[in-house]
């Protein structure tokens, strides 16, 4: 049994275009997560560990103001692309489209003002709740209205995220949710006592600006082969690592799989990942530097969390051999991640 409560948050600065954020809490026995209509982002998760102790897992800000300034995306649903698209470029039919460069040569997670930076409109549902927007045509330099949904369902242990879109002209899109977790609880100094493993054959090596370089390597044999569990802090130290930022290629399949797994062993803490998504990046919290004051004002350091957000491939509008990144007129999105929290 799933309750869900709204409640108000706070209200964004005049100069962000003001309007009420609200929060909702959604609660089972197992798991309660509260997700904000600003940028649909989850700011708080807190699930349970052997002993049956409650702790928020995810990076945030205990207010709307930490939110309303500049962080790395915590929470936050990211869009219309998510990821790097190179030099913010592509071309659609013969005409070029150029977006902001907000990640140096490059376009990130929707550009200047992306799908993280807005008000959503909420409809509360029996065991979650659905967000909407339109995203105007030439939004960020994007083609096309496009009208999305994102629903967060919770059912016990487990949290789905289904993400919905339609377009009145041929875009790209791809998107996912950038939660920053730990599973000893938010505050935590780091992540490297976590196991992960991730289903993935091969990878997307990376220029040094992060952008895919075309190949699709295989992991055996490297340090990204992390199909059997691996302890992080001791991965990277044996492969001189100095954190992931990396697409992992999961097979392309249109029934849900799990692709990842995270465990915690001091707490017991476990956390899936399925989904019916072609990629998953794996990113191990590198920019962060303990600048920006959390919850409880709790700084975060690098290596403090991780991110395991389900997309297409960073960059597949400009690759026509990575997974087809485009939605036609007609057609629509469909794709939902599952978050499934346990103790071992």
């Amino acid at each position: 049994m799933t309750t869900v409560r709204r409640e108000a948050f706070g209200r964004m600065p005049a100069e962000q275009g003001g309007g009420e954020v609200e929060k909702f809490v959604l609660q089972s026995d197992s798991v309660k997560v509260e997700i904000l209509s600003l940028g649909c982002i989850i700011a708080a998760l807190e699930t349970k560990d052997r002993d049956g102790k409650f702790s928020d897992v995810v990076l945030g800000f205990d207010t709307l103001e930490g939110y309303t300034k500049k962080h790395p995306f915590f929470g936050a649903v990211v869009g219309r692309v998510a990821n790097r698209i190179a030099k913010g470029r592509f071309t659609l039919d013969g005409k070029e489209y150029q977006l902001f460069l907000n990640n140096g040569p490059n376009s990130l997670h929707g550009g200047a003002k992306g799908f993280d930076k807005v008000l959503w409109s909420p409809q509360v549902l029996p065991n979650g709740v659905r967000f909407f927007r339109l995203s105007p045509d030439g939004e960020e330099g994007y083609p096309g209205d496009l009208k999305v949904w994102v629903t967060y369902t919770l059912n016990g242990r487990q949290l789905a995220i289904n993400y919905r879109a339609q377009t009145s002209k041929t875009t790209p899109i791809s998107l996912t949710n950038h939660a920053y977790f730990n599973l000893a609880g938010q505050g935590s100094p780091d992540v490297y006592d976590h196991e992960i493993s991730i289903e993935a054959d091969s990878y997307l090596p990376v220029d040094d600006t992060k952008i895919p370089t075309g190949e699709v390597a295989a992991v055996q044999g490297t340090g990204f082969d992390l199909r059997q569990p691996v302890e992080l802090g001791k991965h990277l130290q044996k492969f001189q690592l100095d954190g992931f930022d990396h697409n992992f290629c999961l097979q392309e399949v249109q029934s849900p799989r799990l692709v990842a797994r995270v465990c915690h062993p001091p707490t017991g803490r476990t956390m899936e990942v399925h989904t019916t998504q072609p990629g998953i990046q794996f990113y191990t919290g590198n920019n962060l530097d303990g600048s920006l004051k959390g919850k409880g004002g709790i700084t975060y350091p690098k290596h403090s969390a991780f991110c395991l957000e389900t997309q297409n491939w960073p960059d597949a509008v400009n690759k026509p051999h990575f997974p087809n990144v485009l939605l036609h007129p007609g057609e629509e999105y469909n794709s939902t991640t599952w978050l499934v929290f346990n103790t071992a």
